[in-house]
Parts: structure tokens; sequence; C-alpha cells
């Protein structure tokens, strides 16, 4: 069966500036640093446009890490004005730079941070998969131990990892959105090819690269088609047997921690079932797109 969908591109009204400002937010209202807000404040800010979509343009990414960002974040900072505001306040950049320092902030998975909690449970209301009451309920049973985050009951562990599951499922790994990634891919290589856009373009805005590439519609057939598809006017399905391109996509799990008798423990320390759902959403997915 092939699929439609309006528009792959531009579905939310979620930002990294908003998201940033939330990881902010939520570090300093469970009182870490001053330090770690900083770091929670600028922990995206060498994303580019389409965001992870970078991934699938440079050779340099990787679409089953999605760490491109992460991979030049530290010479983009110090390539920034952030330093020098920074030694305005006597806040040490490198010390910032240093993710080490920082394990509430930002954790690999399946461990929860700041930065999985925020965009998770912000996506869980612009995805309209729960409510504004559904994450204050999460939000009022977390708390930080030892520089962990922890739930705390089993129940409310267990109900955010479900969530979680599902955003992965439909959102973060799902089929639309490797489309969503090999298509806008497509057209930003292509631009990059012939010279419609220049590497620096991809550090502006997802509108300002499109305005750019449109000027160039007029004449190039090619063009035109990438940016149907990336608008949705191309049908789409997941055909192993017949595809036009094979697309891995990284997959997000999560294993929390919570108090049960005093005692810290993992979700799937007490929930084998979870335990082999972490194991088997661990690892990528893999999808095969025949356009139609």
């Amino acid at each position: 069966m092939y699929f439609k969908l309006q528009s792959l591109v531009n579905t939310t009204e979620v930002t990294r500036f908003e998201h940033s400002l939330g990881v902010f937010i939520l570090l300093k209202q469970f009182q870490t640093s001053l330090e770690e807000q900083v770091a929670g404040l600028i922990h995206d800010v060498s994303h580019t446009a389409f965001s992870h979509t970078i991934d699938y343009v440079f050779d340099s990414g990787s679409p089953t890490d999605h760490c491109y960002q992460d991979n030049i974040h530290k010479e983009f900072v110090n390539n920034s004005e952030i330093p020098k505001i920074l030694e305005k306040y006597q806040i040490d950049i490198e010390y910032i730079l240093d993710e080490n320092n920082f394990p509430l902030k930002e954790k690999p998975l399946p461990d929860l941070c700041a930065d999985r909690l925020d965009y998770s449970l912000r996506n869980t209301i612009s995805y309209k998969v729960g409510d504004k009451k559904q994450v204050s309920v999460f939000l009022g049973n977390l708390t930080t131990e030892d520089n962990l985050w922890v739930f705390e009951t089993f129940r409310s562990a267990r109900r955010y990892a479900k969530l979680f599951f599902k955003l992965n499922a439909i959102y973060y790994a799902g089929f639309p959105t490797a489309v969503m990634f090999r298509t806008v891919a497509d057209l930003l290589r292509y631009g990059l090819e012939k010279g419609y856009l220049q590497k620096k373009d991809l550090f502006t805005t997802d509108k300002e690269v499109l305005k750019k590439l449109k000027k160039q519609l007029k004449g190039d057939q090619r063009l035109k088609l990438l940016f149907d598809r990336i608008q949705g006017k191309v049908k789409f399905k997941n055909s192993p047997q017949n595809y036009d391109t094979h697309v891995f996509l990284k997959s997000r799990v999560v294993d929390p921690l919570f108090k049960a008798k005093g005692k810290i423990k993992r979700l799937s320390q007490v929930d084998q079932n979870w335990a082999k759902v972490v194991k088997e959403e661990s690892k990528p997915k893999e999808y095969f797109i025949k356009f139609g």
C-alpha cells in the first residue's frame, strides 16, 4: 500500500530554540549548577537546517546514530560568539563543552537525561500523544539522585517508557520519518551538487534553504521531482522486494530508573518483557522506499 502525506516537513510547531530553553529550564528546576544549565541551553546550537537530515547528506554523518551535530559541536561553539559571552561571566567554555561534567544534561540511550526528557515530553503534546496534565504527572514523579534521573515509582517509570516507545515507533523511527530524512537529504545533496546551495547555507534555516532552492525550479525537472517528494505529492511505500532507495534510521528506547523500597532499580531489571523491548528497539530501523 502506498502512503501519501500532506507534507513531510515543518509538521510541528516545536523548534530547536524552544527545546533548548526547555532543557535549560528543566535543569534549573532541578537545581543543577549554572554551568550545567548553560551547557543545556547551548547543547543544540550546532544543528543545521532540517536537523538530523544532515546525517543523510554528508558522508561524515551517521543515519544510525544521528551524531553529525555532536561531532561538530565543540568546533562550532568555539567559532561562535558564545566563548566571549561566557568569558564575560567568568564561565570556562572548555568546562562547558565537556559532557562528562554534566550527566543530568546528557547521557547515552537508554538512560534518561534532560535533553531526552524535554523533547519526549514536549513531543507528547505537539504530536497529541498525551496532554499537559500527563506531562505534569511525569515531571511530578521525577527526582534526581547521584546525578541520575529517577522516577518515584515503578508505575510512572513504566508509563513513561511506554510513552517513549510509542513516540519512537510512530515518529522518531517510523517509516514516514525515514522517507522524510531520505527525500529532504536527496534534495539538499542535489542542491549542493548543482551549486544551488553552499554548505554555509545549511547553517541558516529550513525556510531560507527552501527559498533558495525554489528559485532554481524553473527548467530543472530533477529538482522539481525532489520538491514534489518532500511536499507529499509523490506516494511511497515500504517495499523490501522492489525499492528505489534503502534507508537506515536511528531507533530510540529508554530504560528508566525508579525507586523501590528505598533502592534505585532499572525498569528492565524487574520487567523482563521490557528488557526484550530495550534489546530489540536499540537496533537501527531499516526501510526500503518505493516511490509511486
